[in-house]
């Protein structure tokens, strides 16, 4: 079955994780994605290395289903090949410090003109224009940047970074979608583009809520000192740490502690708006009494009492485990979900039927476990393949792709060209 990106063909220059994860996604899709690497190879090839001699997980995990080509583009003959690359490919993807292409002598201008087809996509720190444009960054940094880390943690304590990779990930995903867009504008100009996501503007974006939660409070402020409240500075104001509890919304929610007691034992469950629904949650969770309880018995009670009613209710979740809890809430049409520890990612039968926990034959590691692609096609299913090996299909590109002889890819190796 044709994949939805066969017939693309993708130039990767990035390492580390924004730039991999946009990639390794347009692999899964079907596009041919060729990873251009220095002799060394990619750095995370060897970060965190587990398996002695062979390439690292963090390199594995962001680089399945692409083929690999070694080139020292610093040569005369690698800036040769590397212009004859960009001749015959849609997308070059990079996530190099500001400048770095422009000083091998590859601007967007000339790449446009050997080009005018190609898209070049870049995954940056700060962006290309701004006072920070030539800041570094990475995930932490662009999680504090971004306005992430002051909205999460719990009150009067420290600001935390998420365990998920927001900024890197995330702005890999904002990559593609530019990209793909990038892609059909090229159907009806007939030209490429640039295609720029940074990733502090990834992690803002990401935040939206939390700027909507800023504006409500500073609106409300000014609405309270027309009528008669002492005046407060709005940019003294800021949306503050609640921990695990919801900010910004009526919604009320927080995580519970379960049986038996573990480091992950717990769920994170809502407490529900509709009257029929409070009743059904109350009855589930043994606390008829507290449905007419006038503390809790509307939305509004609920959200303002809430601190005052989640140790009323923490005996049931403490005689039940976390999977009883998810079970029975979800029954009732009550969203509950369990606290799932990685070991329970990597056990899960649901993630496991849905192609997102898959295992991978690698030459050098065996078998490693893959995190699957979260987008599902119906006519372009995902089949994830091993990532090269460093410079694994130089001579095949070489030769299927810019027409080189033998011989003459021969030559390219004896003067390590690639």
């Amino acid at each position: 079955m044709e994949k939805a990106l066969a017939g693309y063909r993708v130039l990767d220059m990035t390492h580390f994780q924004a730039g991999p994860s946009c990639t390794q996604i347009m692999g899964f899709l079907g596009a041919d994605v060729i990873k251009l690497e220095s002799h060394s190879g990619d750095i995370t090839r060897k970060s965190g290395r587990d398996v002695p001699d062979a390439d690292s997980l963090y390199f594995a995990v962001l680089n399945c289903n692409k083929r690999g080509i070694k080139l020292d583009v610093k040569s005369d003959d690698g800036k040769k090949i590397f212009s004859q690359l960009l001749a015959k490919v849609d997308v070059l993807v990079e996530n190099f410090g500001p400048g770095t292409l422009d000083r091998l002598g590859f601007t967007w201008e000339k790449m446009h003109e050997i080009n005018p087809r190609l898209i070049v996509a870049s995954a940056k720190g700060f962006g290309s224009a701004g006072p920070y444009s030539k800041f570094k960054a990475l995930e932490a940094i662009a999680q504090a940047m971004g306005g992430a880390m002051s909205t999460t943690g719990f009150p009067g304590q420290a600001p935390l970074t998420s365990g998920a990779y927001i900024g890197d990930s995330g702005t890999g995903g904002n990559l593609v979608t530019g990209v793909l867009a990038a892609l059909l504008q090229r159907e009806r100009t007939g030209l490429g583009q640039q295609v720029e996501v940074a990733m502090m503007d990834t992690v803002v974006n990401l935040c939206r809520l939390k700027v909507m939660h800023h504006q409500q409070e500073v609106n409300k402020h000014a609405m309270a000192e027309k009528a008669g409240a002492p005046h407060i500075d709005p940019d003294s104001w800021y949306v503050k740490r609640t921990g695990n509890v919801s900010s910004g919304t009526r919604q009320v929610g927080t995580t519970f502690k379960c049986a038996p007691g573990g480091e992950n034992d717990y769920v994170y469950t809502y407490i529900v708006d509709k009257p029929e629904l409070w009743r059904v949650q109350c009855e589930a969770m043994g606390h008829e009494e507290l449905v007419n309880d006038p503390r809790f018995s509307t939305p509004e009670a609920r959200y303002k009492n809430q601190y005052e009613m989640f140790p009323l209710i923490e005996d049931f979740f403490m005689t039940h485990t976390k999977w009883e809890v998810m079970e029975l809430f979800n029954k009732n049409g009550i969203a509950c979900g369990a606290v799932q520890s990685s070991a329970d990612i990597l056990n899960s039968d649901h993630l496991k039927q849905r192609d997102m926990v898959v295992e991978v034959q690698h030459p050098q590691r065996g078998t490693f476990v893959n995190v699957g692609c979260p987008i599902k096609l119906s006519a372009s299913p995902v089949e994830i393949t091993a990532p090269p090996l460093l410079g694994e299909h130089s001579e095949q590109v070489l030769a299927e792709l810019l027409g080189y002889t033998a011989e003459q890819i021969g030559g390219f190796k004896e003067r390590k060209v690639i």
